[in-house]
This record gives structure tokens, C-alpha cells and sequence, in this order.
């Protein structure tokens, strides 16, 4: 069904969440409308997109919607307990949830079991939901949104579950940013800059999917990287983890800008830590853009200056290969933790592969290795 009739049959006037691809057509049909202002907030991560929504409802009474990649269901099961329901303060959301990893469809692996779990996460935490299929009609979705409202005016929260295809939108959004460098450009340039018993703590999405294929590309293995390709948000702190036990080694996390904003307590903890061998990089494009390019909050913030405020020893930018070598160069003799804002363009090659070295041979690759 159109986006823009789910959205019509909530009733919902307030919408905030983190983009998904499952959700493409929700998230352009927002944007088109609103853009990235109030009544529509793109949220650092899902739990704070929760308790936004319930700060709209103390404010004004309605019941806000929350989109989200099932992913995120993690982060807002805290929201869920504590806040949102009837036993603490009882506050009604409207969630719509991007099924990733649905039994039976092909996906990645990262997805797997999240998509195993999706609907008994719901179940557990006492959310009435609807699996939104492509074959779902209007009158059916209007249907459930019936049964709904009893449970939302007694303030319990309610969830969509959108399976693969079931939203459609007729235009695509496009997004850039006016940056030139790219991504896979950048990447390469730290390659070449990194000694041999480097070690390389990659985020999710892209970026992880290029350093692979760099690898591949120089002829190299890849027992020097960890590719986190779940678990947005924490490969800095997988890399500050092994960054304080392998003191001998350069660890190196390649970070996202929207990874970065979405658990940014943890830059706080590796300024405080003082890792003597710890390289920050933040590949920032100011969009989410494995999962459509959606905007961050990162076109307002000064990374760098916000790196010397937390306490890293030094804070660099970079926004072409020229100034990323003499970055790099610079940090050298530098003292540790140091940061590096690389300022991206949005955008990959159309023939970018997906890692195929399996997750768990990943880990017991880079295992060996740091045991070397």
C-alpha cells in the first residue's frame, strides 16, 4: 500500500525514528512532506526517538509514531518498561517496526535471529502489533488501527510490523551533501597509511563493505579487520576493547557519522580510558545512507572540537585525499586517543560487494591474529 495512506490511517501528526531500509518508502513519503523538521525528527537512535515521541504526547496529548529497522527493538525496550508502559507512566505510541531477517526471506546474516525474535520481543513486552504485508489493503490496515485505539486511549503502545515491499512511495528522495571525497577513496588512503600489525574495527554498513573489498583489491587477508556489520553504534567500543588489551597494536575504528551519534556516551569513555594506540576515524556524510540517505545530526556539529571537549589527545579533519594524507601524517607522532572527521560524499560504487567471509570466521580470523 502507499506510504502515504498508512500514514493518513494512523492519525498520527508527530513522527520520529532511524531510518531502515525496509522503511524506504515511509521515510521518503516523510521527508517529502516535512524534510528533517518538526513535525518529523530522523533520531540519533531508537530509544531517544521513543522518549521524544512521549515528550510530544506529555506535551500535547496525541500519540506520536516511531519508526524504526527491528534492530532497534534493543534500544527500545528500556522506553518500553520504563517508561512508556501502563505500570510507569502509561504513555501510547504508535511504533512501526521494519521486519530485517523474517523467517524464510534471504537477508544478512547480522539480521538472522533479530528477525527470529521480532514478534516475540513484541510479546514479551506487551505491544499489540499487525504484520504489514504487500498484499495488506487499506480497509485492513484501517481495521486494525480500530482494535488499536481501545489500547492506545488506556495508554499501551501498539506496533506495525512492515514486512518486505508492503510500503511503497512513488519518488525516491535523492540526498547529497556537496562533499567530493569518497568513502571507498578515504578508506583506501588510511590502508595505505596503517603499519601491518594494524588493527581495523569497521561499522556497519558501507564502509565495512569497502574495507572488505579493499582487502580484496591489495591482495590482503582480512584477519586485521573486524567487520561489525550489526550492532550500529558500538565498533568503537569493540575497538577500545581490544585497543586496551593489544596496547603493542594501532587500532583503528572506522566509524559512521550516524554510528557515532547514535551511542555517543561511548567517545566519552575512550577519551577518559586514554588509550595510547587508539585512532578514531568518523567517515561522516551526514546521512544514513545504507539505508537511504536519510540525514544525521552531524551537519551541525563540529566533530573535532567536540573530540578535544571529551578529551582526546587530538582532533583532525579531512575533506579531500590531500588533506586526509597530511592528517594522517600529522597524527603519527601524535599523542593517543586521537580523532579524525573525514568529511564524505554520499555514495558508493553501483558494484560494491557484501563481505563473504562469514561473521564468526571473521572473528576467529582477527582472534589469531591479535594471538600473533
Amino acid at each position: 500500500m502507499q506510504a502515504t495512506e498508512f500514514l493518513e490511517i494512523t492519525g498520527a501528526d508527530f513522527f520520529v525514528g532511524v531510518p531502515d531500509s525496509q522503511l524506504r518508502a515511509l521515510c521518503d513519503a516523510l521527508m517529502e512532506r516535512y524534510g528533517n523538521h518538526a513535525p518529523h525528527i530522523v533520531a540519533a537512535n531508537e530509544g531517544t526517538a521513543a522518549a521524544i515521541a512521549a515528550g510530544r504526547h506529555l506535551a500535547t496529548g496525541g500519540t506520536p509514531l516511531v519508526y524504526l529497522q527491528n534492530s532497534g527493538e534493543g534500544n527500545i525496550v528500556n522506553a518500553l518498561a520504563s517508561l512508556l508502559h501502563e505500570k510507569a507512566y502509561g504513555i501510547p505510541l504508535i511504533f512501526v517496526i521494519g521486519w530485517r531477517g523474517e523467517p524464510g526471506v534471504k537477508d544478512e546474516p547480522q539480521h538472522a535471529y533479530q528477525g527470529e525474535v521480532t514478534l516475540l520481543l513484541l510479546d514479551l513486552m506487551q505491544v499489540e502489533y499487525f504484520v504489514l504485508s504487500p498484499e495488506t489493503t487499506g480497509d485492513e490496515v484501517r481495521t486494525a488501527m480500530e482494535g488499536f485505539r481501545p489500547l492506545l486511549e488506556q495508554g499501551r503502545s501498539v506496533a506495525f510490523v512492515v514486512r518486505k515491499g508492503a510500503l511503497v512511495h512513488d519518488r525516491k528522495v535523492a540526498y547529497e551533501n556537496g562533499y567530493v571525497l569518497r568513502r571507498e577513496e578515504a578508506v583506501r588512503t588510511i590502508l595505505e597509511a596503517a603499519g601491518e600489525r594494524d588493527v581495523f574495527v569497521s561499522t556497519t554498513g558501507k564502509a565495512s563493505r569497502e574495507l572488505f573489498e579493499l582487502r580484496e583489491a591489495r591482495g590482503e587477508g582480512h584477519e586485521r579487520d573486524f567487520l561489525t556489520i550489526g550492532s550500529m553504534g558500538h565498533s568503537s567500543s569493540v575497538a577500545l576493547g581490544i585497543a586496551l588489551e593489544k596496547k603493542g597494536r594501532r587500532t583503528w575504528c572506522l566509524d559512521g557519522d550516524g554510528a557515532f551519534l547514535m551511542h555517543m556516551g561511548a567517545a566519552a569513555v575512550i577519551a577518559a580510558a586514554k588509550p595510547s594506540n587508539f585512532c578514531h576515524v568518523v567517515l561522516n556524510n551526514e546521512a544514513h545512507e545504507s539505508v537511504g540517505g536519510m540525514p544525521t545530526a552531524a551537519s551541525s556539529i563540529d566533530f573535532p572540537a567536540l573530540a578535544r571537549a571529551l578529551g582526546y589527545a587530538g582532533a583532525h579533519r579531512a575533506k579531500s585525499r590531500e588533506e586526509l594524507a597530511a592528517a594522517l601524517a600529522g597524527m603519527e607522532g601524535e599523542a593517543r586517543p586521537c580523532f579524525l572527521e573525514v568529511r564524505c560524499a554520499i555514495g558508493s560504487r553501483a558494484d560494491l560487494g557484501r563481505p563473504t567471509l562469514p561473521p564468526k570466521a571473521n572473528k576467529l580470523e582477527l582472534m589469531r591474529f591479535l594471538r600473533s
